[in-house]
């Protein structure tokens, strides 16, 4: 429990809340027999990759919600989407093993604006952007896997949250499907 001092010298209880949720992931994979390195190259071709920094500084410099859109905008690809970070999780399993496999790269990719459309409707759906693309290397071929948003969201049951998330998995689900072709 905490307690808080009121300036009259009361002493007011505040509770601690704890809720655990229990969310559904839905997984959407596509499988290609191109090389690794042709289907990150591709997913990286989709995407628009502003410099980060300046992107920071823009964003927050922004006067207005408009300006802010503007410096969104500047940084978006084609297909209305960015990149924020790419990790070479394979380079770290690679240490260890001292071969050149596996190769997995996680792509963190999104858009802020639809990013607060969701939010402000679920406010949760900021843990779930900008979303994870998972490209790995497999006996099988290289797959390309996405958590739908759709499926983070459904919990939460609202319908305006829900229809965003949606578009924005098939925006996803169309940029991998492309790479892998």
């Amino acid at each position: 429990m905490l307690f808080m001092q009121l300036d009259q010298g009361a002493v007011v209880r505040k509770e601690i809340i704890e809720m655990i949720r229990k969310v559904e992931i839905e997984r959407f994979t596509v499988i290609s027999s191109k090389p690794f390195d042709h289907v990150v190259a591709a997913v990286n071709a989709a995407v628009g990759h502003p410099d980060m920094a300046e992107f920071g500084k823009s964003t927050n410099e922004a006067r207005s919600f408009t300006e802010l859109k503007s410096a969104v905008e500047k940084g978006l690809s084609k297909a209305g989407l960015m990149l924020f970070m790419q990790l070479d999780q394979g380079a770290v399993v690679q240490k260890e093993t001292g071969k050149d496999k596996p190769r997995i790269i996680r792509l963190l990719i999104g858009n802020p604006l639809i990013m607060k459309e969701m939010a402000k409707h679920v406010p949760d759906a900021g843990s779930y952007a900008p979303v994870t693309v998972l490209v790995d290397e497999r006996a099988d071929g290289v797959h390309l896997s996405y958590d739908r948003m759709a499926s983070f969201l459904a919990t939460y049951g609202n319908p305006d949250a829900l229809q965003v998330a949606e578009d924005l998995d098939n925006k996803v689900e169309t940029l991998l499907r492309e790479a892998a072709a």
